[in-house]
C-alpha cells in the first residue's frame, strides 16, 4: 500500500470519526439534527457556510476553468463576494423569522410567508431538483481524486461507494453536527493545499506570477482575457448577477442559517467571507500554470489539470495530502445536501400529506431517506450522461428562480400574492428547462447583437418577473373589486 493511499484513506477515517463524534451527548430530534438545536456559534456558522461553498467543484472545477476557459473563470471570485456583501441586510431577517417560527428548512420560510403549503411543496421540489445534480457532482469528483490520489490503487467507483457510504453513516448519526465538527478540518486543510499550490507552483515553473502570465500570453493571446463572444462581457456580467442572487436559494445553504445562535454571526461572517474569497485566485493560479505544463487536456479532462500537475511536480505523499484534503471537500457539502435533501422530502412533501406527523416521526423519516438518496444520487453518478450534467448547469438557473418572491416576502407589505409567487417560479423553472433540454440559446437569435450571450437563467428570470407581475396586479385588482362589492 502506498503512503499516498494511506493518507487518502486517513482523510476518510478522520471525516467519519469526526461526523461520528459529533453525535456524542446529544439527543438527534429533529432540530438537533437538521439545524443544530440553532446554537451555532460564528466560527461554525462560518465554516459551515465556507464548507458548503468551497467543494469539490471549487477544487477540481476551479482550476478546470481556469485552464480550460481563461479568463472568464473569474466569474467564480465575483458572484461569491456579492452574494456574501448582500448577506449582511438579508441574512438577520431570515434567521429571526426562522427562529420565531421554529422553521426547518427552506421551503418552511416560503410556506409561512405565503401561509401557503401548497408553495413549500413547489419549492420543496425545485430545491430536490437541483440538489441531486449538485450531490451527484461532489461523488464524481469524490471518484476522481480518490483514484488519482491512489494512483489507481482505489477504482473510481470503488471510491463513490465509500463515499457514499461514509456520507450516510454519519449524516444519519450526528446530521449536521457531523458536517460542522468536519468543516474545520476541511477548511483548514483546503486553505493549507491550495495556498502552498498556488503559490509554489507558479513560482516552480514561471519563477513570478508576472513570468507565468506573459508566459500563457504569448503562447495563447488574450486567453486571461474575456472574448468577444460567447463568454463575452455581456455573458460575465449576467452570470455574476444570475448566481450572486442565488448564492442562498440553495435549500442546504437556506437551511444552515437556522443553525446560528444569533443574527450577529452573519454579518461578522458578511466581513470575512469575501476575503476567504481570495482562495479562488491561487485555485485559477494552479490552472493557469497547468494550461503551458499539462497541454492537451480538453472536455471532462480539464477537471484533472490540479491532479496532473500535481503528480508530474511532487512526491506520493504530497499527492496523498491533497488527496485527502480533496476528499474532505466532496464529504462536507454532500452530507450538507443529503441533510437538505432528505428534510426536504420528509418535511415539505410527505408531512403536509400527512397532519398527523410530529417532529419525531418526521426525523426518523429523513433517517430512512439519507440511505435511499444517496442510493439514487450514486446511480446517477454511475451512469448518468448528459441530463445530469444540463441538470447540474440549470441548477443555479432553477434556485434563483426563487429569488423575486423571497426578497418580496421580507418587505414590510409584500406585494406579491400566493399564486403570484408561485406563478412565477414555475414560470421562471418551465423556461430554463425547456431552453436548456431543448438545446435552445439566445445565441441562436443573431437579431439579439451583444445580448446573444445572456445568460439564459437570466432571461428566465426576466420571465419569471413578469409573470409575477402580471399575476400580482390581477389578483390585487379581483381582490379589490371583491372588498367593493362587499
Amino acid at each position: 500500500m502506498s503512503i499516498a493511499l494511506i493518507i487518502v484513506a486517513a482523510g476518510f477515517a478522520l471525516a467519519i470519526g469526526l461526523g461520528l463524534y459529533a453525535r456524542l451527548g446529544r439527543e438527534m430530534g429533529l432540530e438537533q439534527w437538521t439545524v443544530g438545536g440553532r446554537g451555532f456559534g460564528t466560527a461554525l456558522v462560518f465554516l459551515l457556510m465556507a464548507g458548503e461553498i468551497y467543494t469539490t467543484f471549487t477544487f477540481l472545477g476551479g482550476s478546470g476553468i481556469a485552464y480550460g476557459k481563461g479568463g472568464p473563470a473569474y466569474y467564480i471570485l465575483c458572484y461569491l463576494t456579492l452574494a456574501y456583501v448582500t448577506s449582511y441586510w438579508l441574512l438577520p431577517p431570515v434567521w429571526r423569522y426562522a427562529k420565531q417560527n421554529r422553521l426547518y428548512t427552506q421551503p418552511d420560510f416560503f410556506a409561512r410567508k405565503y401561509d401557503s403549503p401548497a408553495l413549500g411543496m413547489l419549492v420543496a421540489a425545485v430545491g430536490i431538483v437541483a440538489l441531486v445534480p449538485y450531490l451527484v457532482l461532489q461523488l464524481k469528483g469524490l471518484g476522481i481524486i480518490v483514484s488519482t490520489a491512489s494512483y489507481g490503487a482505489i477504482p473510481a467507483t470503488m471510491a463513490i461507494w465509500i463515499g457514499a457510504a461514509a456520507l450516510t453513516a454519519y449524516v444519519v448519526v450526528s446530521g449536521v453536527h457531523g458536517s460542522a465538527w468536519t468543516a474545520v478540518v476541511k477548511d483548514t486543510s483546503i486553505l493549507l493545499v491550495v495556498l502552498f499550490l498556488g503559490i509554489y507552483l507558479p513560482l516552480h515553473f514561471y519563477g513570478s506570477y508576472g513570468g507565468l502570465f506573459r508566459a500563457i500570453e504569448a503562447a495563447k493571446p488574450g486567453f486571461l482575457a474575456l472574448p468577444e463572444s460567447g463568454q463575452s462581457p455581456v455573458w460575465f456580467s449576467t452570470t455574476v448577477l444570475l448566481t450572486a442572487l442565488g448564492g442562498y436559494m440553495w435549500p442546504h445553504t437556506f437551511a444552515s442559517l437556522y443553525t446560528a445562535r444569533e443574527p450577529g454571526a452573519f454579518r461578522r461572517n458578511a466581513v470575512i467571507l469575501p476575503l476567504y474569497q481570495l482562495i479562488n485566485l491561487f485555485v485559477f493560479m494552479i490552472g493557469f500554470t497547468a494550461v503551458l505544463q499539462v497541454p492537451g487536456l480538453t472536455g471532462p479532462d480539464v477537471d484533472l489539470s490540479l491532479f496532473k500537475l500535481s503528480l508530474a511536480s511532487f512526491p506520493p505523499w504530497v499527492i496523498g495530502l491533497i488527496g485527502a484534503t480533496g476528499v474532505l471537500t466532496a464529504l462536507v457539502p454532500g452530507s450538507m445536501i443529503l441533510i437538505a435533501g432528505a428534510t426536504l422530502v420528509a418535511n415539505n412533501l410527505v408531512r403536509p400529506l400527512r397532519p398527523a406527523m410530529d417532529d419525531a416521526a418526521t426525523a426518523r423519516l429523513c433517517k430512512i431517506l439519507v440511505p435511499i438518496l444517496a442510493l439514487v444520487c450514486v446511480g446517477f453518478t454511475l451512469q448518468g450522461g448528459d441530463t445530469i450534467v444540463q441538470l447540474l448547469l440549470m441548477g443555479y438557473n432553477f434556485v434563483t428562480q426563487l429569488f423575486p418572491c423571497f426578497i418580496a416576502s421580507l418587505m414590510r407589505r409584500n406585494p406579491l400574492s400566493r399564486p403570484a409567487a408561485a406563478a412565477g417560479i414555475v414560470a421562471g423553472v418551465a423556461t430554463v428547462a425547456v431552453t436548456v433540454l431543448a438545446g435552445f440559446s439566445l445565441s441562436k437569435l443573431p437579431f439579439l447583437g451583444p445580448l446573444q450571450d445572456v445568460n439564459v437563467g437570466v432571461a428566465a428570470l426576466a420571465v419569471n418577473l413578469v409573470v409575477t407581475a402580471v399575476f400580482a396586479f390581477v389578483t390585487r385588482t379581483g381582490e379589490e373589486a371583491r372588498t367593493q362589492a362587499a
